[in-house]
């Protein structure tokens, strides 16, 4: 494995500084893994390895979107077919026309049926958010806002239907489980989360002093509730593979996972220099995927890849916590999480050190 001194000694010092009480990172280049470490503490009791099952947050939505581009492949979808094709009900109040196309580029303009947390049992989250009419003056696929949750439950509510399976089972038999995530999970019965005790990693708010647990993540009801958009779980080093899948034009240790027009298809720039009304700049999104668009807002991007990422980069991150992606100029695969949410002003400013410094130490600037 090869050492990242300054990577390394970063995220000690946030420790230090209490920013998080520990930190995951995984990193390969051209397929080849160069490093998977972790630091500090996982929890109150429980040091953080490798192995820990730590939450992915909003890094967890390209993962829909790859199960979209399945069935896709398949011909059971259409990136512009209606989503009233496979959801009737969700045809109301204004929404009529919206496609997938809107929901995986946030252009449909329904942010009123978002929420961070929602202890609603699945069907009527779904139809809560079928009734949610369209933004007043949004005019469909030219105004661009992130959904936080609405518009990734409609995508995952098609992939139930379509398929006729569970959106938990589903990820697991199509996705994780071919990409040797073995780990991994978007929703678990207790019987799993029971099996994980001494691997489950909690997430603190270090916003203010004296620290403290957040009050969502860490109960067994959140590790065992299906939220697509928000609610991905397990070892960074395994949520690696799934980029390294992108890298490798839809093929994983010989599984063809997706075809590489697909890939192509996703990770191509499909939304352009549009101001997001959510996060207030200017960010180039993919079908799920948010591109690297520094230059759009002068250097500073909020949930960016950092200052040296090029501009072929292609992955998500998490509120306050966590970033996936993959730099397919230099075939770069990052995963890294911490632990501590000290709000947005100092995770932007770790997440950007933190990236710049995975460039430093790997000489790629």
């Amino acid at each position: 494995m090869q050492t990242l001194p300054r990577t390394t000694q970063f995220l000690e010092n946030g420790v230090l500084n209490g920013l998080h009480q520990g930190a995951q990172l995984a990193i390969s280049l051209q397929g080849k893994l160069l490093t998977s470490i972790a630091i500090g503490l996982s929890s109150q009791n429980h040091p953080m390895t490798p192995e820990t099952l730590n939450l992915w947050l909003s890094t967890s939505k390209p993962i829909t979107a790859v199960l979209l581009a399945q069935l896709q492949e398949k011909n059971l979808l259409a990136w512009t077919d209606p989503v009233s094709r496979f959801i009737p009900e969700f045809a109301q109040k204004g929404k009529e026309s919206m496609t997938l196309w809107n929901l995986l580029t946030h252009t449909g303009g329904f942010r009123g049926a978002d929420a961070m947390w929602n202890p609603e049992p699945w069907d009527k989250i779904i139809d809560s958010i079928c009734s949610t009419p369209l933004e007043p003056r949004w005019v469909i696929g030219e105004k661009a806002g992130y959904h936080i949750s609405g518009s990734w439950f409609i995508l995952g509510e098609i992939l139930q239907r379509i398929t006729q399976l569970p959106f938990q089972e589903i990820v697991r038999e199509q996705l994780f489980l071919p990409l040797e995530m073995n780990d991994c999970w978007i929703g678990m019965t207790p019987q799993i989360f029971d099996s994980y005790a001494s691997r489950r990693g909690e997430i603190t708010v270090t916003e203010s002093t004296p620290s403290t647990p957040h009050p969502h993540f860490n109960s067994p009801e959140a590790w065992q509730f299906c939220r697509p958009a928000s609610n991905g779980r397990g070892p960074m080093h395994q949520l690696l593979h799934f980029y390294e899948m992108i890298d490798h034009q839809g093929s994983f240790r010989g599984k063809r996972i997706l075809q590489p027009q697909t890939v192509h298809d996703l990770t191509s720039r499909h939304r352009v220099k549009m101001f997001d009304h959510s996060f207030r700049q200017n960010i180039d999104w993919g079908l799920g995927f948010i591109h690297d668009s520094k230059e759009n807002e002068g250097g500073h991007l909020v949930y960016g890849f950092g200052p040296h990422a090029t501009r072929e980069t292609v992955g998500h991150s998490g509120a306050q916590s966590s970033s996936a992606f993959l730099d397919r100029t230099h075939g770069l695969a990052v995963a890294w999480f911490c632990n501590g949410m000290p709000g947005e002003i100092l995770h932007q400013k770790r997440a950007r050190d933190l990236n710049a410094c995975i460039y430093e130490d790997l000489h790629l600037i």
